[in-house]
């Protein structure tokens, strides 16, 4: 359908009028009737001829075709054009420089040698970015000059970062001397296992324990006198308590994907985003960027527009149970180790309050209680004294 254009004619007969295009040799492609008007399409060049003809029918442009449609469309959209093409040029050469660099390591003074080595082998910010062999090239420069202080180095591109992972040459260092302390419990619990391969126990499997209370002492009895102070070693498992509330909202969003589109465009500027040519209230969207560029938060492209219908459905009472104990089984999951794991859990109560279900959940778990408290400073003489 190259260069031609959709009217419509409206008036009382407007079969009339339609007599008159043929009389006068006018091409019509296609015709659609209503009851006060008519929808055809005919020839770009034969409308100023119909707009000449004296008629009290009123003519209206509905829709154009071929390259008369996109001629209209850059005329129209002309600075918004200019604009994008300045943007998608700035964004292109934008996201070709160097805006940060990012040394990871704990120790600064490192980080500081790589820096400087960095700087001296060309690798700076706000210069343009190095390709592949270039980075291998200065990674072999840096490790040869600091054979010493460094063991490995990476040089890994984020967008417009470049992040520098760096591994220390050193000599490893000695175990850490254990001093003197006893282990106690973290929490209030029931224990349900005990082993210590350093110390005394002095709790046993079913006790109830209050947080702070020793399980195992750093104290060493010869009947009931004190004789030394031992680094406590062992591990204390408990039974341990948690209560957890879950709101849920009583409905549901479902969205359906009908069968109506439409094809148009977008850009995304610095985290602001317009659409084009997007008729439906409620739409997802297929994207064909042309620049897409996630550090500058900046996207152009086409678009298909799919309208989409939403509606909410209400929960059923088990769904909503269901998706409480997934969501409080997560959370105290998240809390334990591998080493520990839920004995039980069961559902307390739930009551709807504003549109919402509060669900309160209460687990058992099996959990590592251990902690330490140091003895170092307990003179052996003064507590033996005491007893007596």
């Amino acid at each position: 359908m190259n260069n031609r254009l959709k009217i419509e004619i409206i008036g009382k007969n407007p079969i009339n009028f339609i007599k008159e295009l043929i009389r006068k040799k006018i091409n019509i492609y296609s015709l659609d009737k209503t009851d006060k008007s008519i929808q055809i399409i005919i020839d770009k060049n034969d409308f100023e001829k119909v707009k000449k003809i004296k008629t009290t029918y009123q003519i209206k442009l509905i829709k154009r075709y071929g390259i008369n449609k996109l001629i209209f469309f850059i005329k129209r959209y002309n600075l918004l054009i200019t604009f994008f093409s300045i943007g998608i040029a700035l964004i292109i050469l934008l996201s070709n420089i160097i805006f940060r660099i990012e040394i990871i390591h704990p120790n600064k003074k490192i980080r500081e040698i790589v820096k400087k080595d960095l700087e001296e082998f060309g690798l700076k910010k706000y210069h343009f970015k190095i390709n592949y062999q270039e980075k291998e090239k200065l990674k072999q420069k840096i490790l040869e000059k600091e054979k010493k202080k460094i063991e490995w180095l990476e040089i890994d591109e984020k967008g417009t970062k470049y992040i520098i992972k760096v591994e220390e040459r050193k000599i490893p260092k000695k175990e850490e001397e254990c001093t003197p302390r006893s282990i106690i419990s973290k929490k209030n619990a029931i224990i349900q296992s005990i082993t210590a391969s350093k110390g005394e126990i002095v709790k046993k499997k079913n006790d109830y324990v209050e947080k702070g209370e020793i399980l195992i002492s750093g104290l060493i009895y010869n009947k009931d006198k004190i004789t030394s102070k031992t680094c406590a070693i062992g591990k204390v498992y408990g039974e341990t308590w948690y209560t957890v509330k879950i709101i849920i909202p009583e409905k549901y969003k479902v969205i359906t994907t009908k069968q109506n589109k439409r094809w148009g465009f977008h850009y995304k500027l610095l985290g602001k985003e317009k659409n084009f040519r997007n008729k439906f209230y409620t739409f997802k969207k297929e994207e064909y960027n042309i620049v897409d560029s996630k550090i500058l938060s900046s996207k152009f492209g086409i678009v298909k527009y799919k309208k989409t219908e939403e509606k909410f459905i209400k929960y059923t009472k088990k769904e909503i149970l269901d998706i409480a104990i997934k969501k409080a089984t997560k959370k105290i999951q998240d809390k334990l180790s591998e080493d520990e794991k839920i004995i039980n859990k069961k559902v307390l109560k739930n009551k709807a309050k504003n549109s919402k279900i509060e669900v309160d959940i209460f687990f058992k778990t099996k959990e590592n209680i251990s902690d330490y408290t140091d003895i170092s400073n307990i003179n052996i003489e003064e507590e033996n004294e005491k007893k007596r």
